[in-house]
C-alpha cells in the first residue's frame, strides 16, 4: 500500500480545507493508498521532522496557498527528501497548481497520484531558500502581506486587485542593476519578477515564454510608465494577455540574475517575505518531482 503524507494548512482559503479531509481520505483508500495527515502550525513545524522519519511516506502532498506550497519545497529541498510532491491547491492564491492544471479535477489528479504519474522540475535558489514559481520585488510585492485575512477571505484573489489599486499612487520606479548571461542591464523598474512559470498572482501569461522544465528562469520588469500606460499593461494582465514585447517591459532568460539596486527593497518568494535585495538568483535544473495529471 502506498504512504502518502498530507501536509495541509488549516487556514488557508478562508479556512474551507477542513471539510474536505474526510473527501480526500475516502478518496485515497478507495486508490488501496494510506493518506497520513500533518497540521501546519502558527508556531511552527520543527515536529514536521520527526513525523516524515517516522511515517517514511512514498510521497507528499501539500494542500494550501502558495505559501503552504513553498515552506513544503523548502523543507523537502533541505532535508534531502527524494520523494514526489502533489499540490492541492486551497489558499487565495495557487499559480502553481493552476499552471500546471493539477486542481481542475481532483478525482482524475488522485488516479494520476496512484499511478505514480510524475514530471521534474526545475527550482529558484536564492542563498539557502528555494522557490517554485516567482521571487519579485517592487510595486504589488507588498500587497498579499498587507491585506486583511476577513477581506482575502471574503474576496479571494479579488482583495489583491482592490488593495493593488488603492497602491498605484504610491508607486515610484527604482534603479536596478541585473546581470544576466554576462551583460549588464540598468533599469528605472517599477517592479520585476523572476518567474518559473507563466502565471505569477493569479495572472496567466504574466511570463508567456516560461517553462518550469527549461534550466532557466524568466526575469520581467515593468520600466517607469505613465500612470495610463501601466494601467494599460494591468489591463491586459488581469485579462491573461501576455505583456511581453509590450512597451515598457523588459524580458532576460537566464539560468542566473543578479539584481541590486541603489535603494532599499525587500523581496518576496512564492508570496512569502523574502531577503533584500542585492539577490544572487540562480536555477537548480530538474530539482523536484512533481504528481501531475
Amino acid at each position: 500500500m502506498k504512504k502518502i503524507a498530507l501536509v495541509y494548512n488549516p487556514v488557508s482559503g478562508g479556512a474551507t480545507f477542513k471539510k474536505k479531509l474526510d473527501y480526500i481520505i475516502e478518496s485515497f483508500q478507495k486508490r488501496n493508498m494510506l493518506i497520513m495527515p500533518y497540521r501546519t502550525q502558527k508556531s511552527g513545524n520543527a515536529s514536521l521532522i520527526s513525523f516524515m522519519e517516522t511515517a517514511k511516506p512514498d510521497g507528499l502532498i501539500a494542500a494550501g496557498g502558495d505559501g503552504t506550497l513553498h515552506e513544503a519545497v523548502n523543507f523537502m529541498m533541505k532535508q534531502d527528501y527524494k520523494i514526489p510532491l502533489g499540490i492541492i491547491g486551497s489558499g487565495t492564491s495557487n499559480d502553481f497548481a493552476s499552471y500546471l492544471g493539477i486542481n481542475e479535477d481532483l478525482d482524475d489528479y488522485f488516479d494520476s497520484i496512484a499511478e505514480g504519474k510524475t514530471r521534474f522540475v526545475d527550482l529558484g535558489r536564492i542563498g539557502e531558500d528555494y522557490f517554485v514559481n516567482v521571487a519579485s520585488a517592487g510595486a504589488f510585492t507588498g500587497v498579499a502581506h498587507e491585506v486583511a485575512p476577513k477581506l482575502k477571505n471574503s474576496l479571494g484573489k479579488m482583495a489583491y486587485y482592490l488593495k493593488g489599486l488603492g497602491e498605484i499612487p504610491k508607486f515610484h520606479a527604482m534603479p536596478l542593476k541585473i546581470e544576466a548571461n554576462g551583460k549588464i542591464y540598468e533599469e528605472e523598474a517599477l517592479l520585476f519578477v523572476v518567474a518559473n512559470s507563466a502565471t505569477v498572482g493569479s495572472m496567466k501569461n504574466v511570463a508567456v515564454e516560461a517553462k518550469i522544465d527549461d534550466g532557466k528562469l524568466d526575469f520581467i520588469a515593468v520600466k517607469k510608465l505613465s500612470v495610463r500606460n501601466f494601467m494599460k499593461l494591468l489591463k491586459c494582465l488581469i485579462s491573461g494577455k501576455p505583456i511581453v514585447g509590450k512597451k515598457g517591459v523588459i524580458h532576460i532568460q537566464s539560468d542566473k540574475f543578479f539584481i541590486s539596486s541603489t535603494e532599499k527593497a525587500r523581496g518576496d518568494l512564492d508570496g512569502e517575505l523574502g531577503p533584500y535585495l542585492p539577490l544572487k538568483i540562480e536555477t537548480i535544473p530538474r530539482a523536484l518531482e512533481i504528481y501531475v495529471c
